[in-house]
């Protein structure tokens, strides 16, 4: 794989907490990456930026407003196909109905929805995007979230997924019994079924995803945060791999935030650090 393909496998983390700051990675990482991952934080800070008023009826605050909202509508031209809406839609059908319909008129490349949303949630979004496109536009991805890579064994056990655990002795201070979850048997069976329902592909760890490979085909879409460099810290991901490591497990799509945007200072600049991940996964892979 060369370069020049291999960084088109790398979406990076907008996780910042204004629209300036987004354009400004944006506008030194384009050609140097795929698309770019617009979630959570980015979502809430730019909205409570819009709405809240340290001084009612303050014209600064009112200026302040319309500056975030002009940088709003400049960083989603300046990313236009290649913005990955990461909002994690997890409600009732109708309202990931309306969400989806959403995301489909931002014209965003993909976004994402919870499998655990169930069967008509999924189904719903699928067929809100449908019913929306207009010949000759494309259609936006829609993925489904399996497993937050940000979860481990002992997490999801507190969640209630013990029946789903085998028993295993680990040594410490003395000898305990603890569980270990099936993780990956959860995360192929949510995979099988968003693709049942439609779905393009999924997110889920690196380390799923031989697993959803086998289940659900190799045209089947997987996106992998959890993906660390060597060089970068693990940080709150538990289920991680390399970049390289993932590409050559089958992943189609690599999600990096902090090693990217905020990489360490022996690395250089975030274009320093894109380059080298794209550069790692091209070498990787010839």
């Amino acid at each position: 794989m060369k370069v020049k393909e291999a960084k088109n496998k790398i979406i990076v983390a907008l996780d910042v907490d204004d629209p300036e700051m987004a354009i400004d990675l944006v506008k030194r990482l384009r050609p140097h990456v795929g698309m770019f991952k617009l979630g959570l934080e980015f979502i809430t800070s730019t909205i409570e930026s819009l709405v809240y008023e340290p001084e009612p009826n303050n014209w600064a605050s009112a200026g302040a407003a319309k500056f975030t909202l002009n940088n709003l509508r400049a960083l989603f031209h300046l990313a236009k196909g290649k913005i990955f809406w990461d909002g994690k839609f997890d409600d009732i059908p109708n309202t990931v109905a309306g969400a989806s319909h959403g995301a489909t008129r931002m014209h965003v490349a993909m976004f994402n929805i919870h499998c655990t949303a169930g069967r008509k949630a999924m189904e719903a979004a699928r067929k809100a995007v449908d019913n929306l496109l207009i010949p000759g536009t494309s259609r936006p991805k829609i993925l489904g979230v399996s497993l937050l890579t940000s979860l481990g064994y002992e997490d999801l056990i507190d969640m209630g997924f013990k029946d789903r655990c085998y028993p295993g002795a680990f040594s410490g201070e003395g000898l305990k019994e603890r569980y270990k979850l099936d993780i990956q048997s959860i995360v192929r069976q949510l995979a099988h079924l968003a693709k049942d329902c439609g779905l393009d592909g999924v997110i889920a760890s690196p380390q799923e995803i031989t697993a959803i490979r086998e289940e659900c085909g190799p045209d089947f879409l997987i996106v992998t945060p959890g993906v660390r460099p060597e060089w970068a810290a693990v940080g709150d991901q538990k289920r991680v791999m390399t970049p390289a490591e993932a590409i050559k497990a089958g992943a189609d799509y690599l999600v990096i935030g902090r090693p990217i945007t905020k990489p360490p200072e022996e690395i250089g600049t975030p274009v320093d650090a894109a380059k080298r991940i794209a550069e790692e996964i091209a070498s990787a892979t010839e």
